[in-house]
């Protein structure tokens, strides 16, 4: 049986996710076999493994860190809202139902051994399962359907650290308030804490960490600086959604839809010192992108609504006929196009006109495609013509088929033609394709010469060799800031 340690915060975003890559890192670095382990997970931002089933980023991410395939089992169950009070429920990396919160909540107790079973499973395999919380674990209107926090601790007998974020404030108050709101059991399985994103000189603390331990009986194994590290964010918090500046030669705009999923399609782009990337909510932000980016969505009939109200259709079609490039994926491919059916009521049913930038229909289907892929670009005509022949390689999620008459076929992948081309409009329903570095080196030569910029020779970026620095430098920092040994100690080891 797997060594187990829960890995909880007093809110989201405090850094749990974080935390647990880290020590994900450390102890396959200190040569032992862990893995990371959410039992329930909210996001939109989620990934589709080998095997075709869809988990959430955040495990992924742990399980590279960990040096591991992401594994559906790593993540049982994922919730994707739909809307604010409904969500698609997604268990074992297949849709389950799709739920409103309050029938969630009554069918809690009958999923939750399903996550059990994913667990003991790693525990099997593993020497050490590192188990993630979810949101605070003291909302106590939730407690007794409670399945990922201190009710999953209770249900396996995790012994917990629990993570404070100093950087909102308050985190003295947060840390006892969480312990003061825990039953005695819960307080006997919590070990210890950490308080996470310190600026400054952590001696400053120490008086408020020796009274914080006498008023909780808990004692805190460390105190985490800001760290300089860039790990992707699935969080719908996450502080890359709320940057608009970066500097840089190149302007990419990414329109920030309501319901925007898979943000981290962008990520590698971001690591040209040549790029700036910036998120646009209002008309009035559009500005004059040099190339103009439509995510995915889990929406995708609400988000082209939205971008109606919002004025932001009149602005891309204004983009469009100066000849400046646009690029959708997957729901954003889908709102490029000129209609768009759900005969099935997927998401909202009935018929819409897309934007009518590109030359397609799509028609949405009751069974949802996920699955990896990869293929090769075909020989672009016009102005995405730089790409041709490119490998491409990522996954796909959605739910629907897209077909034109015009255009030109994007690229052929393992299941067949992906993505349309029309002139300066392209679109794919591939997540990751920006990922592929040469492809992004050459959008990004490209656009220099748009803007009539002679440059050297840009370097490719290798976003899998740049990941792996990013987790040995979340590992040293972790290392230098808590008491490892003590986490050994309650982990039994």
């Amino acid at each position: 049986m797997a060594k187990t340690l829960m890995i909880l915060g007093t809110t989201s975003n405090a850094g749990k996710s974080l935390v647990t890559a880290g020590l994900c890192r450390i102890l396959a670095q200190d040569g032992y076999k862990v893995a990371p382990f959410k039992a329930q997970n909210m996001a939109l931002n989620s990934f589709i493994t080998e095997d075709g089933l869809e988990m959430g980023r955040a495990q992924v991410i742990q399980a590279e860190a960990a040096g591991l395939l992401p594994d559906v089992r790593m993540n049982p169950i994922l919730l994707k809202p739909t809307t604010d009070r409904k969500s698609q429920v997604i268990v074992n990396g297949k849709v389950w139902k799709d739920l409103s919160a309050k029938d969630y909540y009554k069918e809690k107790k009958n999923i939750f051994p399903k996550a059990l079973d994913s667990f003991y499973s790693l525990c099997d395999e593993y020497d050490i399962v590192i188990c993630e919380g979810a949101g605070s674990p003291s909302e106590i209107n939730l407690k007794e359907v409670d399945i990922v926090n201190m009710g999953f601790a209770k249900a396996v007998n995790a012994p917990a650290i629990i993570v404070g974020d100093i950087d909102r404030g308050g985190v003295f108050a947060s840390l006892a308030g969480t312990i003061f709101l825990f039953d005695e059991r819960e307080r006997e399985l919590t070990k210890g804490f950490l308080i996470n994103k310190f600026r400054g000189d952590p001696s400053i603390l120490e008086p408020g960490l020796v009274q914080l331990e006498e008023i909780t009986k808990v004692p805190t194994l460390g105190v985490i600086p800001y760290l300089d590290v860039d790990i992707e964010e699935e969080d719908s918090l996450a502080e890359e959604l709320r940057k608009s500046e970066r500097g840089g030669i190149i302007d990419i705009g990414v329109i920030r839809l309501p319901h925007i999923s898979n943000f981290t399609d962008f990520h590698a782009l971001s690591h040209y010192d040549e790029v700036n990337i910036r998120y646009i909510q209002k008309a009035k932000d559009f500005g004059d992108p040099d190339f103009l980016i439509i995510p995915g969505t889990k929406n995708t009939l609400d988000d082209l609504k939205w971008i109606r109200e919002s004025g932001l259709d009149t602005m891309m079609k204004r983009h469009s006929q100066k000849k400046k490039p646009i690029f959708g994926i997957c729901g954003g491919y889908q709102i490029l196009g000129e209609h768009l059916s759900d005969p099935y009521g997927v998401e909202s049913g009935g018929e819409m006109k897309g934007l009518g930038l590109l030359p397609t229909k799509t028609i949405f289907s009751k069974e949802k495609t996920t699955r990896q892929t990869e293929g090769k670009l075909n020989t672009i005509p016009g102005y995405f013509s730089f790409m041709s022949n490119e490998s491409i390689k990522g996954y796909e999620i959605h739910m629907g088929h897209t077909s034109f008459d015009k255009g030109n076929i994007l690229g052929t992948t393992t299941y067949g033609d992906d993505g349309c081309v029309y002139h300066h409009i392209a679109g794919t329903y591939i997540h990751g394709f920006f990922d592929q570095g040469t492809i992004a080196k050459k959008l990004i030569e490209k656009l220099l010469e748009d803007k009539g910029i002679t440059k050297g020779e840009i370097k490719t970026f290798d976003y899998d060799v740049y990941k792996k620095e990013q987790y040995d430098l979340l590992a040293k920092g972790l290392r230098n800031a808590i008491n490892l040994k003590e986490i050994y100690n309650i982990l039994g080891i």
